[in-house]
């Protein structure tokens, strides 16, 4: 989980803040990206379109898993699961036995060797049902440690942990801290080097671990010693991984949250843990670069789950639409649901499109999947949780009752209120919404950044900006001018058919996002980051643009293989994000937006304070905590031991 609450004790500095969330950057392209490119007002259908085919020969290696997963999935109690708060050993158990924690882990380290596509399938498939055995899966297999021991890891390290978290040995991710959420500059859990440097000694508490209160192995991140980096002394982050088995380990809280409400999450204690040296996961003081990197694939996974809810609330929706008859006809033909109705069912669509060509690029090599994974997973959880809006909505008082309740009055037992307390996390962890719009927004502006930023910066020397001028100018002389040409006249994508008119929108309009970020870059120059509004509208029209992009581009490809009906979507959701992209570019430069700031800062300070009277606070003054429960090692069940 992240964190986007404020707590100002023992903050560092803004400057140190940065500093530390830039040097955890990725600064190089090495590879092409669809969506840098769509920032930049280039639309390189290139490269999306054709949509990668789908690998026969990969579904067929991963049918014989996906059928016992189904099979599973079909018997899984998750009302039960629900109302006790326990996911039952029996139930891990089967899932360890047909290889569901070692889905990505290569077949030669005892797992199943299947692909992104087939694993985020798989989560799509185990979402569409229950959202709390999605948490362990994913926080097992997409940010545990499998995925960084799979990117980083040395060959001694697979051979040790490998085949264990194959078999089913569960782990967890342990980066948040009370104080550092999305902001790691403020960590204080350390990792201090023995005498003799053979090992590392961790004390420290993580917070929100996901799995912590049953993991066998954590990814930890702790400060190693500084270093000094072009003469200034620089943080340094290290991620090691830590048994749950070493003396000094504890769970100090299992958590409980409004939905998931089987999430192994907890407050882990490390105390005197000693570590060896050995147990490092790439190198010293790479760790929130390895962080950033695990999540670029790790972030993959919840567009997909969002998806499978997706389709779930559209089957269900489908068939109340259907069977429920108000005002002498099916509630589904009253123009007020039938918009609810076709809106969910193209959002899904596109959420689909958006999850499979994110995970499709990422498979088949040679493309930098950062931007598309972290707009595939701002996109989705925000669709879906209006999709899931959407039925609650359409289900009325159904919606809201508990399953439980329903079936104890004999009506069938759709659980619509525990989606929505399962799917609302998703807009949190992983990067909540609006960390994943400064993220994707620092590199939506970075081309531009790296070539202009000394030419608007007042801070700049002359010589500073003669230099960035001499670089810029041959750039922009070319670049700007074609952001204005309507290329899209000279292309008409005749093989799109009736989607033909949307590719070539997006091409316009994508010129338009290009010429529009250098125009917010020199109106308000060094002071853009602060203007997180304007950069928030504008990732928001790169997004729209990626999902029309997506949508699209499978369309045409499903067409072709006797699916005609995905023109039909795509067209509907094509239609829907024009209109939303027209307001975004209205209002991109926020006419509005000091204003608005401005009385915030009035609410800070107090000065509203009035309108809170009349009130019982829920926030209670000087009310003390509760007393700490006597610390634990992490559960880990029958499976505790295993070499």
């Amino acid at each position: 989980m992240s964190d986007s609450s404020v707590n100002t004790a023992g903050a560092v500095s803004e400057k140190e803040a940065r500093e530390t969330a830039e040097a955890a950057r990725e600064t190089e392209w090495e590879n092409p990206s669809f969506v840098r490119e769509l920032f930049l007002g280039r639309f390189r259908l290139d490269l999306i379109h054709p949509h990668p085919p789908p690998d026969t020969a990969e579904e067929a290696r991963a049918k014989p898993f996906m059928d016992k997963l189904r099979s599973f999935m079909e018997r899984v109690d998750s009302e039960e699961i629900d109302r006790t708060g326990e996911i039952p050993e029996s139930t891990i158990q089967e899932l360890r036995d047909i290889g569901a924690f070692g889905i990505k882990i290569p077949k030669e380290y005892g797992g199943l060797g299947l692909s992104q596509m087939s694993y985020i399938r798989a989560i799509e498939m185990v979402t569409s049902k229950d959202g709390s055995l999605t948490a362990l899966l994913s926080a097992h297999q997409s940010i545990g440690v499998p995925q960084p021991l799979k990117l980083f890891g040395t060959e001694e390290q697979k051979r040790k942990f490998f085949p264990r978290l194959a078999k089913g040995a569960i782990s967890a991710f342990a980066l948040t801290e009370v104080d550092a959420g999305s902001d790691p500059a403020n960590m204080r859990c350390t990792a201090t080097p023995t005498e003799d440097g053979r090992s590392f000694i961790i004390n420290g508490e993580k917070l929100w671990c996901t799995n912590g209160t049953r993991a066998e192995l954590f990814v930890v991140m702790a400060r190693t010693p500084e270093k000094v980096i072009d003469g200034k002394p620089r943080k340094q982050i290290t991620a090691f991984i830590v048994e749950a088995s070493m003396p000094g380990v504890e769970v100090v809280h299992r958590l409980r949250f409004m939905g998931l409400k089987a999430l192994e999450n907890g407050v882990i204690r490390f105390t005197n843990v000693k570590v060896p040296r050995e147990n490092i996961l790439w190198e010293e003081g790479k760790g929130l670069k390895l962080a950033l990197v695990t999540l670029n694939t790790g972030r993959l996974t919840i567009p997909a789950g969002c998806a499978g809810a997706g389709k779930q609330m559209v089957l269900i929706a489908r068939k109340w639409c259907n069977e429920r008859v108000q005002w002498g006809q099916p509630i589904g033909k009253h123009e007020a649901v039938a918009q609810k109705l076709a809106r969910m069912t193209a959002y899904t669509f596109a959420m689909e499109a958006v999850a499979e060509l994110s995970a499709a690029l990422y498979e088949r090599g040679g493309y930098d999947i950062r931007l598309e994974a972290a707009l595939a997973k701002l996109y989705n959880t925000e669709a879906g949780w209006r999709i899931i809006d959407d039925t609650m909505q359409i289900r009325g008082g159904r919606g809201y009752e508990m399953a439980e309740s329903l079936a104890r009055r004999g009506e069938p037992a759709i659980p619509i209120e525990r989606a929505m307390r399962d799917f609302r996390i998703n807009l949190i962890f992983e990067g909540s919404s609006e960390i994943m719009r400064l993220f994707i927004a620092r590199e939506a502006v970075d081309y531009h950044f790296k070539l202009a930023f000394n030419i608007v910066n007042p801070e700049s020397t002359l010589k500073q900006k003669l230099s960035a001028m001499a670089k810029a100018t041959p750039f922009y002389l070319t670049w700007y001018p074609t952001r204005w040409i309507n290329g899209s006249r000279f292309r008409r994508y005749g093989e799109f058919g009736k989607l033909a008119r949307h590719v070539r929108y997006i091409e316009h309009a994508t010129r338009h996002l290009g010429r529009s970020i250098f125009h917010a870059m020199v109106r308000f120059g060094p002071k853009l980051e602060r203007r997180q509004m304007v950069l928030f509208r504008a990732v928001d029209i790169g997004a729209e643009l990626y999902a029309m992009s997506a949508a699209c581009v499978r369309a045409q490809m499903l067409a072709k293989q006797g699916r005609p009906e995905a023109v039909t979507l795509a067209n509907a959701f094509c239609l829907e994000a024009r209109d939303r992209i027209k307001v975004h570019f209205e209002h991109l430069f926020g006419a509005n937006d000091p204003a608005i700031y401005k009385v915030a800062m009035e609410v800070l300070a107090g000065e509203h304070a009035w309108l809170e009277q009349g009130i019982v606070s829920s926030v209670a003054a000087g009310a003390k905590p509760r007393r700490e429960p006597t610390p634990t090692k992490p559960k880990q069940g029958a499976f505790s031991g295993v070499a």
